[in-house]
């Protein structure tokens, strides 16, 4: 979807209907046939962004619960690096530009993280009946702070501009805090 694209890349001030119609390769007139804003429009895209995320993996059974959560964010992690360090998590990035002024934004980025931090605690919640993570904390403590660490991960990893704090990522979340 153009619109995911063109947030991902400018965010939501810089983007404009045009710039989301001309990617799209269709008329401006046409937009409002379909949205009835530009906000509508990112609700839309961050429902589309969220179903690119994988996170129905993290419920896959047949795959070890840790090794489901490492995957998950190896697939992140690539995907970013893949993309020289230049986008962050969609979700994340309009959640900080314009949650405090749109309330159906704000809304709809707690949805995408109460989706997310669900599906962690899924495979967290197995990892701890399996043993492999200890019970101390509530799966869904767990997973709020594995989401929240990623985030900043992420922002760290675009002003470095390297791999630097995926690397420490992954050694504190799958060496220290899922244990």
């Amino acid at each position: 979807m153009a619109a995911v694209e063109q947030f991902h890349a400018h965010g939501y001030a810089a983007t404009g209907v045009k710039d989301i119609t001309d990617a799209a390769g269709a008329p401006k007139g046409s937009f409002y046939n379909h949205f009835v804003s530009k906000e509508a429009l990112a609700v839309v895209a961050l429902e589309r962004y969220g179903s690119s995320r994988r996170l129905g993996s993290l419920r896959d059974k047949s795959v070890a619960p840790l090794t489901r959560l490492r995957r998950h964010f190896e697939f992140l992690r690539d995907e970013n690096i893949g993309a020289d360090f230049n986008r962050g998590c969609l979700v994340g990035d309009l959640a900080v530009e314009v949650a405090d002024h749109s309330e159906a934004l704000r809304a709809s980025a707690h949805k995408s993280f109460e989706a997310w931090t669900d599906a962690l605690a899924f495979a967290i919640t197995e990892a701890q009946q399996a043993g492999d993570v200890s019970k101390t904390l509530d799966a869904s403590t767990l997973a709020r702070f594995v989401l929240s660490a990623w985030e900043g991960t992420l922002v760290s990893s675009r002003t470095d501009r390297s791999a630097r704090a995926f690397e420490a990522f992954f050694t504190v979340v799958f060496g220290v805090i899922l244990r």
